[in-house]
């Protein structure tokens, strides 16, 4: 994978997660085990175990192979594997932009940027969607046409809480089931096996920067979103809107033409097939038009 920071630093590398997901759906051995990993009983059994004690054990040498501090975090000792992935920072370590025209970034990852066309297609966990797919709402999707995708990809080593990126109304949460559909796993192709994950979003109804959605997409297997506000609320920019239990996980910020001008860093990186590293917090854009009265 090939990263930037937002000073210019580039970094090509591929992480542990990055190497099981590319074996898992490109090679014929690994659609065998996404075959039975998938199964609700596996997923299951794994999520019970995350969550017991004797997967603590796992934590140490994970923290040493992914170079992680937990010297920003509340603490450094941990019941169960998820207890570590959801771990919580100390004050001050994701500081929110507090100019009310700026957008921010909802979570930490690894962000590409891209235009929504009528036939644009997004690659999200190694699955292609069109964002009329994604939504599942025609309606819904062509009020997004000729605007940005924002696809915040989280990887382990990332913080997995996130936060409301502006102030707004946010809508009751709408959840979308995850679909899988199997295939020969010894098929040669470069995604034989078409799945879809468990996703869900709102909209934010904002003065500054039109009609966000904000969109969390589940890890495959044991992952699991955890929703602090399904129902409809007044929200406030940076206020936690939830988190991610372990797997790796990604935020769709979806912005309406004409609302946000994105910071040119992040569009010239994607357009130059590198994703950005962003902090939860930190600045992605400011508003095109004053807020209205």
């Amino acid at each position: 994978m090939k990263y930037i920071d937002r000073k210019g630093n580039i970094t090509i590398e591929e992480n542990e997660q990055d190497k099981f997901l590319r074996h898992l759906y490109n090679d014929w051995g690994g659609r065998l085990c996404l075959r039975i990993l998938v199964q609700p009983f596996v997923t299951k059994l794994g999520g019970w175990f995350l969550n017991t004690r004797f997967s603590a054990g796992m934590v140490p040498g994970f923290v040493q192979r992914n170079g992680i501090d937990l010297s920003v975090c509340t603490r450094d000792s941990f019941r169960s594997y998820n207890d570590f992935f959801t771990r919580r920072l100390k004050d001050g370590q994701r500081p929110i932009a507090e100019d009310e025209s700026v957008l921010v970034s909802p979570c930490d990852g690894k962000v590409t940027v891209s235009r929504i066309g009528s036939d644009s297609r997004f690659f999200i966990k190694d699955t292609p969607y069109t964002l009329e797919r994604l939504l599942g709402n025609k309606k819904l999707t062509e009020r997004y046409l000729g605007g940005y995708a924002l696809i915040l990809r989280l990887t382990v080593d990332d913080y997995h809480h996130y936060c409301y990126p502006a102030d707004g109304m946010k809508s009751q949460a709408v959840e979308i089931p995850g679909v899988f559909h199997t295939v020969n796993p010894a098929a040669n192709e470069v995604y034989p096996i078409y799945h879809e994950n468990t996703r869900e979003y709102c909209l934010l109804k904002t003065g500054q920067f039109g009609m966000l959605v904000l969109m969390k997409v589940g890890a495959m297997m044991v992952g699991k979103i955890t929703n602090l506000h399904p129902e409809a609320c007044q929200v406030k920019k940076g206020e936690e809107k939830g988190y991610f239990e372990f797997g790796g996980s990604t935020i769709v910020l979806l912005i309406q033409h004409g609302k946000v001008r994105l910071d040119a860093d992040l569009v010239e990186s994607s357009e130059n097939g590198y994703e950005t590293i962003v902090r939860m917090g930190e600045r992605i854009g400011k508003c095109k038009l004053p807020k209205r009265a």
